[in-house]
C-alpha cells in the first residue's frame, strides 16, 4: 500500500477543481489499495500452494522427521512419527526430543546441538518409543538457521533399521546359502578328480604295503628261529649244540638282515603315511591359513596318481626343480594341479604318441608351472568359454564342467593366473602362475 495521502486541496483553485483533485486523489488510492489486496491474496495463495507442497511431502515421507529448537524442544514433526509413536501432532508439538528417545540413549543425543556447530551428524543409531515398543532409527541430524544464519535448532531425519536390518539378514542368509553352495561344488569337482585317480593312488600304496607286507613275513620267520634257539638256551643245550642250531637256523644272516629289514619296513610305512596325508589335504573340506609349501611335491605326487590310473603308457618328460616353493594353500593347489595335468591326460586319449611335458620355473618372484600335451588341442570356439561354470568337451558323464572354473577361482584367490591356449607347436598349453611369499606380501601392501 502507498503512504498517507493530503487530500487538502490547494488553496489557489476554486471549490469544483478542488473536489475533482480530490476525488482523483481517493481514486488513486482505492487502486493502490486494490492492486496491494491482490498482492496480498497471491502471496497467500503461493504460501498456502507452499505449504501444501511441503505436508505433502513430509506426509510421503517413510522416514521420520523432527524438527527442534536449540533447547530440543520440537516444533514439527512427520505423518512417519505419528504412526509410530501412536502420538498426533498437537501431542508432539512442544515436547521434548528426549522424551521420545530411549534412555539409555540420551547422553548420546544431548550431545547433538554442540556437534552440530562444527559439522552435521550422520548415521547416529538411536532407539525411538513406539507405541509397539522400541524402533532402531539410523538418525541423521542437520543445524536450522535463521535468516541471519544464527544456530536456532536441529532438523532430524531419522530411518526405522527394521527393514534395513531384515534386508541385510537375508543379504547375509542368501550369500551364506551361495557360499556353502561354492563350497560343495568345490568338494564335489575334488571328490569327483579323486574318483578318476583312485587306480593310481591304490598302485601308490600297493607298493610300499607290499614291501611292508613281505618284510614283515622276513621278520617273523626270524623271530621264530631267534624264539628256537633262545629256548635251546634255557634248556641248557651244550655250547657244540648250540652252535649246530646256529649253522642250520641261519642265525647270523638273520641278525645281519634285522636292521635292513626294521628300516626297509619303516621306510615302506613312511611312504604310505605320506601317501595318506596328500590324500587327506587334497580331499580336506577345511581351508588352513596360506604358507609357503612344497610345489615339486605336489606335483610330482598329482604327476604319479594321474600316470599310474592312465590306460595307455604315456611319455612324461619333466624339468620341475627339486626345491620348488610357492605361497599358498597347497591343498587346493594340489587341486589344481590335479585337474590340469587330468585335463592334459583325457586330451590325448586318441592321439598317438602320448606325450605329458612338465615344467616349472621362478621368474621375477613368480613359480610358473606349465602342462603341455600332445593332443589336438582346443578348437578356437571354446578357447574363451574354457573357465565357464559347467562347460565341457568331455562325452557325459564323464566331466563335471565344473574343473577349470573352480582351479581359475582358486587361483585368482592366491593372486595368481590360469591360462589355458593352444601351442605352436601343437596340443594345448596350461600355465599355472603362483606367487612366492615375498611377491604375495609386496601385492597385497600395494
Amino acid at each position: 500500500m502507498s503512504g498517507k495521502r493530503d487530500l487538502t486541496p490547494p488553496a489557489n483553485i476554486d471549490s469544483e477543481d478542488a473536489w475533482v483533485s480530490v476525488i482523483q486523489k481517493m481514486d488513486e488510492a482505492y487502486a493502490d489499495l486494490v492492486h496491494s489486496q491482490v498482492e496480498v491474496e497471491e502471496k497467500n495463495t503461493e504460501l498456502e500452494e507452499a505449504r501444501s507442497f511441503l505436508h505433502s511431502i513430509q506426509s510421503a515421507m517413510s522416514d521420520v522427521l523432527i524438527v527442534c529448537d536449540q533447547n530440543g524442544v520440537v516444533q514439527g514433526v512427520n505423518r512417519a512419527l505419528e504412526q509410530l509413536t501412536g502420538r498426533s501432532e498437537e501431542e508432539l508439538i512442544s515436547a521434548r526430543f528426549t522424551d521420545l528417545i530411549a534412555t539409555k540413549y540420551h547422553s548420546k543425543i544431548s550431545s547433538f546441538m554442540g556437534q552440530l556447530r562444527i559439522q552435521p551428524v550422520r548415521d547416529c543409531e538411536v532407539e525411538l518409543i513406539g507405541r509397539d515398543g522400541l524402533v532402531p532409527l539410523s538418525m541423521n541430524c542437520s543445524p536450522r538457521h535463521n535468516h541471519r544464519g544464527r544456530l536456532i535448532g536441529m532438523v532430524m531425519v531419522g530411518r526405522p533399521l527394521g527393514e534395513l536390518q531384515k534386508a541385510y539378514k537375508e543379504l547375509n542368509a542368501a550369500h551364506a546359502e551361495l557360499k556353502l553352495a561354492q563350497e560343495r561344488l568345490v568338494q564335489s569337482e575334488k571328490m569327483a578328480s579323486l574318483g578318476r585317480l583312485v587306480a593310481g593312488v591304490a598302485h601308490e600304496l600297493n607298493n610300499p604295503i607290499s614291501f611292508v607286507y613281505g618284510n614283515m613275513h622276513a621278520l617273523q620267520r626270524y623271530t621264530d628261529r631267534l624264539c628256537a634257539y633262545f629256548d635251546a638256551i634255557n634248556e641248557g643245550n651244550s655250547r657244540e649244540q648250540l652252535k649246530a642250531m646256529r649253522e642250520k637256523l641261519r642265525l647270523d644272516k638273520a641278525i645281519r638282515d634285522l636292521n635292513s629289514l626294521v628300516e626297509g619296513t619303516m621306510e615302506g610305512a613312511d611312504r604310505v603315511k605320506e601317501i595318506v596325508n596328500d590324500l587327506r589335504q587334497f580331499s580336506s573340506t577345511q581351508e588352513s591359513e596360506k604358507a609357503v609349501f612344497d610345489l615339486s611335491h605336489v606335483i610330482k605326487t598329482a604327476m604319479h596318481w594321474i600316470i599310474k590310473e592312465s590306460k595307455a603308457p604315456i611319455d612324461v618328460v619333466e624339468t620341475i626343480p627339486a626345491d620348488l616353493t610357492a605361497f599358498g594353500h597347497s591343498g587346493q593347489i594340489h587341486q589344481v594341479v590335479v585337474n590340469l595335468i587330468q585335463n592334459a591326460v583325457d586330451a590325448m586319449d586318441a592321439s598317438d604318441p602320448k606325450r605329458l611335458l612338465l615344467s616349472a620355473q621362478v621368474v621375477d618372484g613368480k613359480v610358473i608351472f606349465e602342462v603341455h600335451d600332445s593332443g589336438p588341442g582346443i578348437p578356437d570356439d571354446f578357447l574363451s568359454r574354457l573357465f565357464d561354470p559347467f562347460f565341457t568337451t568331455k562325452p557325459v558323464g564323464q566331466g563335471t564342467g565344473l574343473g577349470l572354473s573352480i582351479s581359475y577361482g582358486i587361483v585368482s584367490e592366491h593372486g595368481g593366473e590360469l591360462v589355458i591356449q593352444n601351442h605352436p607347436d601343437g596340443g594345448a598349453l596350461a600355465s599355472l602362475t603362483l606367487l612366492t611369499e615375498e611377491r604375495y606380501e609386496e601385492s597385497n601392501r600395494a
